[in-house]
This record gives C-alpha cells, structure tokens and sequence, in this order.
C-alpha cells in the first residue's frame, strides 16, 4: 500500500471511529481499535500553564514527542483531523483540580475554558501494527486489554513547575521479538521510538509485572522477557506535581484517534509543530 492510499485508508479508519466515540457507542480503550491510524495522549491546561508545559515536552521527547498542540480556545486539531474537537472526541477523559483527580468524563464541553490549550503528544499505540506486520505478536490486543503502564524510575527533566518519573508501557515478548521490536520502533520518534529498558524491570522500579499503576496485567509468557517503551502517561505524573487549577488529560488507554497513517510517522512524517500558542 503506498503512502496515499495507507492516508486514505487511515482517515476512513479515523472518522469511523470518532463518530462512534461522539455518539457513545464506542467508550473502551484504543488498543487496536484504529490500527492504521497515529493515536495520541492528550493534556489540556490554561493559556498561563502552556509554556512551561511546552518546554517540558521539549526537554522530554521520549514520553512526551509532540504532535499538535491547539490555538487558546480553541477545541479544533486541524493538523491532526479535520472533525476533530478537543471536548468530545476522546472515549474518556480524565479531569485534575490543583493536581488532584477530580473525576472522569466522556464529553467536558461543561468544563471547556476559553483560555485552554491542548497538547496531543505521540503514542506506543500508533507502532503496534508494524509489530504486528512484523510478525510480533501483541497479547494485550489478543486478549482485548489496555497495555500495563508503569511509573519508572527514571526521572524527567523539569521544565518550571512540571516534572517527575517517567511512566513506561510494557509489552512482553521473547528475546529476538524484543531486538526485532527495537529495531522497528526506532523510527517511530514520535510515538516514542525504541524502548527505554529490555528485561527485568527492578533496574527500573518496577516490583511486580502483574501490578500496573495504569492499564491492565498481562502476564509474560514461558521464555517471554518484558520490554518498556516511554508513554504519554507521564505528564499526568508532572501535573500531579505542578498543581494547575485545572488540567484535563486523556484516561490512560483511551486515546486521540488522528486521521494520520501510522506508516508516515515511521517516514518521518507527520503534522508540523509550532512554539506554545499566547492568548490574544
């Protein structure tokens, strides 16, 4: 499939997909929903919280590859898909109030401010069909499960008031499917590239693989050795510390559905990303 027709098909995917989400009838995790299209994890935060927020991701590119990032206001991606709105077309939101979880949401048009800004970064969901095409196989879209997600050990570079440990998606897989995986992955930078650890998971904080902070265990297989990748969910662990008024981030699981094909990020392709909007 060339380049036009994997976009071709990657949009059909897309607003099928959204108009699901808008309507209710689809509210599950992404894993696997929208194989052909480049999934996102969302932040939204006030105008007054978008540059440091914006220098964060600069300073972490690996859980935090930017995609998109709207004008104040504005709840239109139009980088990412032409239908898209900010407020309505997530599965599940979550909502923060000073860096507290106050609640979960599938619309947040009643909380929607005129001064906030959204950041969609790069997902690990949007490598998983070339490890499939790969011949690697995925249990967690196998058995119909968000990926396990971890808080590591491994420490952010703060950027004002954002920082905190980095939190990794795991995915487990026999020795040469980890180095195949790792070889595939590299060129995905922004959906976080190859993995950031390969094997015991102590090394990195991580205790007990049958125990993630997000997301659903999936247990390792005989012969099977975890491998982590850096995930979007890891400015939730930045907001945490940074305490806005308020801030609103996709559930862990329950991504952005862009109309961009997988396959042009492993190009090198994809939308272009201008400095943090400032409001008018």
């Amino acid at each position: 499939m060339d380049s036009v027709q994997a976009q071709t098909a990657a949009r059909r995917e897309a607003i099928a997909l959204r108009a699901k989400i808008r309507s209710g009838s689809f509210s599950d995790q992404t894993a696997g929903a929208a194989p052909r299209c480049v999934q996102g994890n969302l932040v939204i935060l006030p105008t007054a919280w978008a540059d440091d927020f914006h220098r964060f991701c600069e300073a972490n590119p690996k859980p935090c590859p930017l995609l998109a990032v709207s004008r104040p206001g504005d709840p239109a991606l139009p980088s990412l898909a032409e239908d898209f709105d900010l407020r309505t077309d997530l599965p599940r939101y979550r909502i923060y109030r000073h860096g507290e979880l106050e609640r979960e949401a599938t619309d947040i048009s009643d909380v929607w401010q005129d001064d906030f800004v959204g950041f969609v970064l790069g997902c690990s969901y949007s490598f998983e069909a070339a490890l499939l095409a790969g011949g690697i196989p995925l249990r967690h879209i196998e058995l119909g499960m968000g990926v396990p997600m971890f808080i590591s050990n491994i420490q952010t570079v703060q950027a004002g008031p954002f920082a905190g440990p980095t939190v990794v998606s795991m995915r487990s897989m026999t020795p040469e499917n980890a180095e195949k995986a790792a070889q595939i992955t590299q060129s995905f930078e922004r959906a976080h590239g190859e993995p950031v650890h390969i094997g015991d998971g102590q090394s990195i904080g991580i205790a007990n693989l049958m125990a993630p902070d997000f997301g659903e265990p999936v247990a390792l297989a005989e012969g099977e050795i975890p491998v982590f990748w850096a995930c979007g969910v890891t400015p939730q662990m930045a907001i945490k510390r940074a305490r806005p008024e308020i801030c609103i981030t996709h559930a862990p699981g329950f991504m952005v559905i862009s109309d961009i094909a997988a396959s042009e990020l492993a190009a090198g392709r994809g939308p272009e990303i201008s400095s943090a909007p400032k409001s008018n």
